[in-house]
C-alpha cells in the first residue's frame, strides 16, 4: 500500500512538472513573439512613414532631386536634402570610435582571460560594466566639457567639437560590448588547446595571440559587428559632440553631423506630413535596417556557423 502511494504521488509531481514545463515554455515564446511582432511593427511604421518620397508626386519632386546631394538645407525657400554629409558624418564618427574601441576592447578581454591575475579581473570587469551602464547624457557632457578642450589642444584644430571628438566619446560605449562578448568567445576556447600549445613550447603571449586568438574569431567578429551597431546607433552624444555642422568633409578636425544626430534635432521640429517629416523616417528606416542586418549577421551567421565550424562541430 505504501508502495503504491508513493508512486501515484510520484506520477502526479512528475504531470505538475511536465505541466510547469511545458508553461514556461510556452510564456518563453510568447514572450519571443511579442518582441519579434514589435521589431516589425516598429519597422512597417518607420517605412510607411517613409514611403512618400517614393510614392507620392508631390513629394517624390520636391526630395528626390537633391536626396543625394551634398546640402543638407530642409528648411528653406529651396529645400535641399542632400544626405551625403550625414552619411559622411556618421562614417567619420563610427570609424574613429570602431578604431579606438576593437583594440582596447579585444586586447582587455585577452588580457583579462590570459595573463590577468584573479584580482585583476575582479576589479577589470565590474569597472568595464560601470562604463557600460553610464548614461549617454553623462559621456556626451563629458565630451563637451573635458574631452573636446582636451583635443582641440593636442591636436590644434580651429573647431572645438568636432568628428574626432565624438568618435572617441562614442568608443566609450562600444568598449564594454566589445569586452563582454570577447571575453566570453576567449573564455570558451577548450583548455587542452592552450596545453597543448604549452606542450609544444609555446610561450604564454605565443598561445595567447597565435592560439586562442585565432580560436575565439567568430566570437570576436560578433562582438565587433554588435559593438559597430552600438557606435553607428548612437544619438545623444553626436547631438553633443560632433558640432551638428552638415559638412561634407573627410576631415575628423572638422564638426560634423551624423544621421542619428540629424533625426534627434529635428523631429520634433518638423511638420507633420511634410516632406522633410518623411526624409527623416527614410535615414530612421535606413538606420534600423542597418542595425538589425549587423545584429542578425552576428547571431545567426558568426555565433551559430562559425562557432561551430572552429570547434569542430
Amino acid at each position: 500500500m505504501t508502495s503504491a502511494t508513493t508512486a501515484i504521488a510520484a506520477l502526479k509531481s512528475h504531470r505538475r512538472a511536465k505541466r510547469l514545463d511545458s508553461l514556461a515554455k510556452n510564456v518563453i515564446l510568447g514572450v519571443s513573439l511579442v518582441s519579434i511582432t514589435i521589431i516589425l511593427l516598429i519597422l512597417i511604421f518607420t517605412f510607411k512613414e517613409a514611403q512618400n518620397v517614393f510614392f507620392d508626386a508631390r513629394v517624390r519632386e520636391e526630395v528626390l532631386p537633391t536626396l543625394f546631394g551634398a546640402n543638407w538645407q530642409p528648411v528653406s525657400d529651396s529645400p535641399k536634402y542632400g544626405v551625403i554629409p550625414l552619411f559622411v558624418g556618421t562614417l567619420k564618427t563610427t570609424l574613429v570610435a570602431m578604431l579606438i574601441a576593437v583594440p582596447v576592447g579585444v586586447l582587455s578581454a585577452l588580457y583579462s582571460v590570459m595573463f590577468a591575475p584573479k584580482w585583476t579581473k575582479e576589479v577589470l570587469k565590474p569597472a568595464v560594466e560601470l562604463v557600460a551602464g553610464l548614461p549617454s547624457v553623462v559621456i556626451g557632457f563629458f565630451a563637451l566639457v573635458v574631452l573636446s578642450d582636451w583635443l582641440q589642444s593636442l591636436t590644434g584644430s580651429s573647431s572645438r567639437l568636432t568628428a574626432l571628438v565624438g568618435g572617441v566619446a562614442i568608443s566609450l560605449t562600444a568598449i564594454p560590448i566589445i569586452f563582454t562578448i570577447s571575453e566570453e568567445a576567449l573564455s570558451a576556447v577548450p583548455q587542452s588547446i592552450k596545453e597543448a600549445s604549452y606542450a609544444l613550447g609555446a610561450t604564454e603571449w605565443e598561445t595567447a595571440f597565435y592560439v586562442v586568438l585565432p580560436a575565439a574569431y567568430p566570437g570576436i567578429f560578433a562582438a565587433v559587428l554588435l559593438g559597430l551597431g552600438r557606435a553607428f546607433g548612437e544619438t545623444l552624444i553626436v547631438l553633443m559632440a560632433t558640432g551638428n555642422a552638415a559638412i561634407t568633409s573627410w576631415s575628423l578636425l572638422d564638426s560634423t553631423r551624423t544621421l542619428t544626430a540629424t533625426i534627434g534635432a529635428e523631429m520634433a521640429e518638423v511638420v507633420f506630413g511634410d516632406p522633410h517629416y518623411n526624409v527623416l523616417f527614410l535615414i530612421g528606416t535606413f538606420l534600423f535596417l542597418f542595425s538589425m542586418t549587423l545584429n542578425l549577421v552576428a547571431e545567426f551567421y558568426v555565433k551559430a556557423k562559425l562557432m561551430k565550424k572552429f570547434r569542430g562541430g
